[in-house]
């Protein structure tokens, strides 16, 4: 009930808001996630005005619209979001948006559906951290490209440039994690992080993938959840377990005082960038080098 109460305050929000959209003959382009916003900055450079609603740190699944929000949500040319659920307190603003004629555009909608892993956690059915797979990625540059280019046509040249210049960018990206996997044995590549966000790495790189969570940070993990998680780790002889910068870390310590109990040793490895990337400035606040960032951390850890 508290949420439809919230949801309708939003949406009448989002219909009174005064207009301050900032008009310097840019496109006013607001993203969600992260990992969205440093893709679109690559895509559209000086060109467009840019507005990320989540910070570093921000936990894409439990993210609620402020007012600003919705201001900027309102003022915005154009709204990139990852969709598949994944910002599932965002939706019905979405859905009252489209209602009245201003579509935001969910990049997953470019992908295969029967390419996706399932999930049984989202409405969507699938799993939604997709930008663990950088050939998905490079099909959201494509779709950011167009949509910019249709929507600022004089513009167009140089948003394709752009566009280009990542690609070649993210390739050389994916060859350098290969090479850096490779020097990992295939039976130490186990995965424990706090939730399962980096299934589609697993497929993609030959890791089994195991979060304490489950796929949505919204579901807490139980003592069961726990015990038998420390009994993989014991019987798997993992090394080293891994916090994330969105999840506090605090289950992933009850998990390493469980397999302790258990007169066991597993190290934490390290935290890893997976709902947002790190923060603005750093090299971890970019997808390029948060990719690298996890994957030298996962292997030197592993090892």
């Amino acid at each position: 009930m508290m949420k439809k109460v919230f949801v309708i305050a939003l949406v009448l929000a989002v219909f009174s808001c005064k207009n301050t959209k900032e008009d310097n003959g840019k496109l006013n382009v607001v993203t969600t996630t992260t990992m969205i916003t440093d893709l679109v900055k690559n895509i559209g450079g000086d060109l467009i005005n840019v507005e990320g609603l989540m910070g570093s740190g921000v936990d894409p699944h439990l993210y609620k619209a402020s007012e600003g929000d919705v201001t900027k949500l309102v003022n915005a040319d154009i709204i990139f979001y990852n969709g598949l659920h994944l910002e599932g307190k965002l939706v019905e603003v979405f859905e009252k948006m489209e209602q009245q004629g201003k579509t935001p555009i969910a990049l997953t909608e470019e992908l295969d559906k029967s390419t996706l892993i399932g999930s049984d956690y989202f409405a969507s059915n699938f799993d939604p951290h997709v930008w663990f797979n950088i050939g998905y990625f490079k099909q959201f540059a494509k779709k950011v490209t167009q949509v910019l280019s249709e929507q600022d046509p004089k513009n167009a040249e140089a948003y394709t440039k752009n566009e280009a210049d990542y690609l070649v960018k993210l390739s050389k990206l994916e060859g350098d994690i290969n090479s850096i996997i490779e020097t990992l044995p295939a039976e130490q590549r186990i995965l424990v992080t706090a939730h399962d966000a980096f299934n589609y790495f697993g497929r993609t790189y030959g890791f089994e993938v195991v979060g304490l969570q489950g796929l949505s940070t919204a579901t807490e993990a139980g003592v069961q959840d726990v015990q038998k998680l420390a009994a993989f780790i014991i019987e798997k002889n993992v090394k080293a377990i891994f916090v994330e910068s969105s999840v506090p870390k605090r289950t992933i310590e009850a998990l390493q005082a469980a397999v302790k109990s258990k007169n066991h040793e597993v190290v934490i490895g390290g935290t890893l960038y997976s709902d947002a990337l790190g923060s603005a400035g750093t090299v971890e606040g970019t997808y390029i080098g948060m990719f690298e960032y996890n994957v030298n951390t996962i292997v030197n850890a592993l090892k």
